[in-house]
C-alpha cells in the first residue's frame, strides 16, 4: 500500500494589491461611442469590471482568466501579466509555431493595426520603430523565463460584463501571435493578458476609451483562485493602504524601496527594489535577502517539532512535523509574519504604507509519498 506523508513548503507569496496608473487625460467623466455596446452612448468612466482568477500556486503553479473574444465571442484563457504590456493570443495566421492550447487557435479579423499607430510606436524603443511595412504592425516580446511571441497587431471585439450590470464589446488591439517559443515557466494557455502600464496594455486602451478609471488589481486566495479587477468601484477606498508607484520604473509597478519586517521587527533589511508582477507565479527576493528570512525561519523553528525534509524535491526549502499536517492553520502558528515597509515619501511626513504578509501567504502543504509498500 502507499503512505502518504504531508510535508510543509516555503513557497510564493499570496497577495492582494491594486494600483492607480495617473493619466493626462484625467479621471472626468466623459461621453464615448464604442461599437457594440447596448447603447450608442454611454458615460462609463467610474464603471468596473471584474474577472474570476483560476488556478493556484501549488500544484498547478499559474493562473489564468478567461476573457471572450471575436464576433461571436469565444472562450480564451489568458495569463494574467501585470509585468508586461502586450495581450496577445496564439493565432491561426497560419501558425508556424504554436504551444499546446486549451481552445483552438484564434482566427484574426481582417482589421490589422497598422504601423504609424500609436499603440504600434509603444512596442519599439524610442528611435526603433521602423514601418518596413505600413498597412501592419509587427511585434516580438520576449519574457525573463526565455519564452517569446512574434506575430501581428489586430483589432478585435472584446466583451466585458461590467458590475454595474451592463454587458459591453469594445474593439481593442492586441497581438496575433503566430511564432511562439515556450519559456522555461511556460503554462498551458491560449495567450497573455498584458496589464502593463505602456499604451498596447488593455487596461490602458480600456480607459483610453473612457471606460473604466485606470485603475487595477487582484487577490488570490490561499485555498486557490481569486478575481481580478480593472476600474475603482469594487473596493472601499478607505479600507486601502495606499503607496504611490515610483517614477523610477515606468514600464512596471514598483511602490520603491522597502525594507523586511519580520514578526513586527524592522530587520535592517532596506533599500530593496520591488516590482508587482503577477506574470510570475513565485515570490523572489535577491540572494542576502532570501538567505536572511530563511535564517530567520530556521532559528524560529529551532526546538520545535520539525525539520527540514530533503528527501522532498516539490521546492529547494520544505520541512516536515512529527505527523502529518491535516491543514493550514496548524502550520501558520509555527511560522512568524513578514512584512515589506514601504519609505515614506523623501522624508515627508507621510507615514510608510506597509505590506502584511500572513504565514498563510508564504506557506503550503505538499502532499509527499515518502514510501510505497506492496
Amino acid at each position: 500500500m502507499k503512505t502518504v506523508e504531508v510535508v510543509l513548503v516555503l513557497l510564493s507569496l499570496l497577495w492582494c494589491y491594486s494600483v492607480s496608473v495617473p493619466s493626462a487625460h484625467g479621471q472626468g467623466r466623459k461621453e464615448s461611442k464604442h461599437p457594440g455596446t447596448t447603447s450608442s452612448f454611454i458615460s462609463r468612466t467610474g464603471s468596473s469590471v471584474v474577472l474570476p482568477i483560476h488556478g493556484n500556486v501549488y500544484p498547478r503553479g499559474f493562473y489564468h482568466v478567461v476573457l471572450y473574444i471575436g464576433q461571436p465571442p469565444k472562450p480564451y484563457f489568458l495569463d494574467p501579466d501585470t509585468g508586461s504590456d502586450l495581450t496577445w493570443l496564439q493565432c491561426d495566421a497560419p501558425c508556424v509555431r504554436c504551444t499546446k492550447a486549451p481552445h483552438p487557435l484564434y482566427r484574426p479579423s481582417n482589421e490589422r493595426v497598422v504601423c504609424k499607430d500609436p499603440i504600434c510606436a509603444s512596442l519599439h524603443p524610442p528611435g526603433q520603430h521602423k514601418c518596413d511595412i505600413p498597412e501592419q504592425c509587427d511585434y516580438e516580446v520576449e519574457y525573463e523565463d526565455g519564452g517569446s511571441s512574434l506575430g501581428v497587431l489586430v483589432k478585435d471585439n472584446l466583451t466585458l460584463n461590467f458590475i454595474d450590470g451592463i454587458r459591453l464589446s469594445s474593439r481593442l488591439a492586441f497581438g496575433c501571435g503566430y511564432d511562439q517559443l515556450p519559456g522555461a515557466s511556460s503554462h498551458p494557455t491560449d495567450g497573455v493578458l498584458g496589464l502593463g502600464r505602456g499604451k498596447s496594455s488593455i487596461t490602458s486602451q480600456l480607459h483610453q476609451q473612457g471606460l473604466i478609471r485606470n485603475v487595477i488589481g487582484h487577490c488570490l486566495s490561499s485555498r486557490g483562485g481569486g478575481f481580478l479587477f480593472f476600474g475603482d468601484d469594487v473596493f472601499d477606498p478607505s479600507r486601502i493602504i495606499w503607496t504611490q508607484m515610483s517614477s523610477d520604473y515606468l514600464k512596471y509597478y514598483s511602490p520603491g524601496l522597502a525594507e523586511i519586517v519580520l514578526s513586527g521587527k524592522a530587520t535592517g533589511l532596506r533599500n530593496l527594489r520591488v516590482v508587482f508582477d503577477s506574470g510570475s507565479s513565485y515570490t523572489y527576493l535577491s540572494s542576502q535577502a532570501y538567505q536572511f528570512f530563511l535564517d530567520s525561519v530556521m532559528k524560529e523553528l529551532s526546538g520545535r517539532q520539525m525539520r527540514e525534509a530533503l528527501d522532498d524535491w516539490t521546492l529547494p526549502v520544505c520541512f516536515k512535523g512529527e505527523k502529518p499536517f491535516k491543514n493550514m492553520r496548524e502550520v501558520a502558528k509555527l511560522f512568524k509574519p513578514i512584512a515589506l515597509s514601504f519609505a515614506s515619501d523623501s522624508g515627508k511626513t507621510k507615514a510608510a504604507a506597509q505590506f502584511d504578509i500572513s504565514p498563510e501567504a508564504y506557506l503550503v502543504i505538499s502532499i509527499f509519498q515518502c514510501k510505497i509498500r506492496s
